[in-house]
């Protein structure tokens, strides 16, 4: 029963631990969704546009821009990794090829870091008698490459996650007052689901940023009020040139 116990609990750490390493792709997509779809809701309001056409519009914003910018996270994740394959693979055929050059380097490395003498040596002579050991302290003491152990297809995946249904917020009061009568004004209580959104989203940055929960939650808040306010007046001109 112990042992049962003891996996159970494993598992879970093993879910927080995963969702911890993309938590940064969960809040910058869930920033962009809610930030971009309730500045088209705003633009919209401002421009008078029709509940129904709004929604076309929101919906659209949402899975098109949610789609390019999973896409874009994926390319970036994978050309990171590629990249460093590609260097990776330059440093064996140099340890492989120019070894007396490489383990100049290492000395030149360690002698920085202020190792010196028979100690030098010794560093020089364990970090060169292992080839992967060897390549692995050029690529992060030379060249300052780190592996990414994510992988590129989940960091798409949650950031696409994350957009839509943080995206979705300021869009649901509208899509209830289109179905069926919402009971209160839709625009004022959209703004209120969405900065609680925004807030939700601020307070987990700060767990990737390291910063003052308040600190993160207020940029987060001015962000998302700035990009509405602008949004709704962009949306209010044009409608009064148009007309």
């Amino acid at each position: 029963m112990a042992a049962q116990e003891e996996k159970v609990l494993h598992g879970q750490a093993s879910w927080i631990n995963r969702f911890q390493a993309y938590l940064g792709e969960f809040v910058y997509g869930g920033i962009d969704g809610s930030v971009t779809t309730f500045a088209v809701v705003a633009g919209s309001v401002g421009a008078g546009l029709d509940s129904s056409i709004m929604l076309v519009l929101g919906f659209a914003n949402l899975l098109a821009d949610g789609f390019s910018m999973s896409v874009g996270a994926y390319l970036s994740a994978k050309s990171q990794i590629d990249n460093y394959n590609k260097h990776r693979r330059t440093e064996y055929w140099e340890v492989d090829n120019i070894p007396d050059t490489e383990r100049q380097e290492v000395r030149d490395i360690y002698a920085a870091k202020g190792f010196e003498g028979e100690l030098l040596d010794q560093v020089v002579s364990v970090i060169t008698a292992d080839r992967d050991r060897w390549v692995d302290t050029m690529m992060t003491d030379e060249l300052g490459l780190a592996s990414e152990q994510r992988k590129p297809l989940y960091i798409g995946a949650v950031t696409f996650v994350s957009f839509i249904v943080v995206g979705l917020v300021p869009l649901m009061v509208f899509v209830w007052d289109y179905v069926g009568e919402f009971p209160g004004d839709p625009i004022f209580w959209a703004s209120v689901f969405t900065f609680s959104a925004f807030a939700g989203i601020g307070w987990l940055k700060t767990y990737v940023t390291q910063t003052p929960a308040w600190r993160g939650i207020l940029e987060t808040l001015v962000l998302g009020v700035a990009a509405a306010w602008v949004a709704y007046w962009v949306g209010d001109l044009l409608e009064g040139l148009v007309k």
